[in-house]
């Protein structure tokens, strides 16, 4: 915990969000926990770094899926087994668009799967940038409130309920989209 509150914290939050949304397989989600809990007063600020880290990594995925799905992100869909759920994504991609990326922001869904195959599939990419704020954003940021709020205990919390919080957001996130649509 001391280290995480030096400087090189913040530097290694950054690098794992950003290599997460492209080629890393842990959420930096433990790592913001850690950090919020060892300084609470800059949970929102390790928040943002986080979500910077990993939308720019998620723009970089983009461009791996765009510029070189069938070398670099072809492997590294393979390296975590996720080439049987391309087709599946792709299915998702035509139905939802960038909603899809969203859901994969916020939830457990292998949120590299999504940047990759969005640029292959080459989905708008400013409206892929905006959606990947909101959705990595509202994640971070929810965890970060929440350890801000009630500290330490509530990382069991969140570690143990993460998937249902997730749903319910969603719900309500989508639920937005569609009043907004028909407004």
């Amino acid at each position: 915990m001391e280290w995480m509150a030096t400087p090189y914290g913040i530097w290694a939050l950054f690098a794992i969000a950003f290599v997460e949304s492209s080629v890393f397989p842990i959420p930096p989600d433990v790592f913001l926990i850690a950090l919020c809990i060892a300084v609470p007063a800059k949970s929102f600020r390790y928040a943002a770094v986080c979500t910077l880290g990993s939308v720019l990594g998620g723009m970089f995925g983009y461009g791996l899926g765009f510029w070189f799905m069938d070398s670099l992100g072809q492997g590294i869909m393979n390296m975590y087994n996720l080439a049987d759920k391309y087709e599946i994504v792709r299915q998702v991609y035509d139905k939802y668009g960038v909603l899809a990326v969203g859901t994969a922001g916020f939830t457990p869904l292998p949120y590299k799967l999504f940047t990759l195959s969005a640029g292959f599939f080459q989905l708008n990419f400013p409206a892929f940038v905006l959606v990947s704020i909101v959705s990595r954003a509202a994640r971070f940021f929810l965890v970060a409130a929440f350890v801000w709020k009630f500290g330490a205990s509530i990382k069991h919390l969140i570690s143990r309920y993460f998937n249902i919080i997730s749903i319910v957001f969603m719900a309500i996130l989508i639920g937005s989209f569609f009043l907004i649509k028909l407004i």
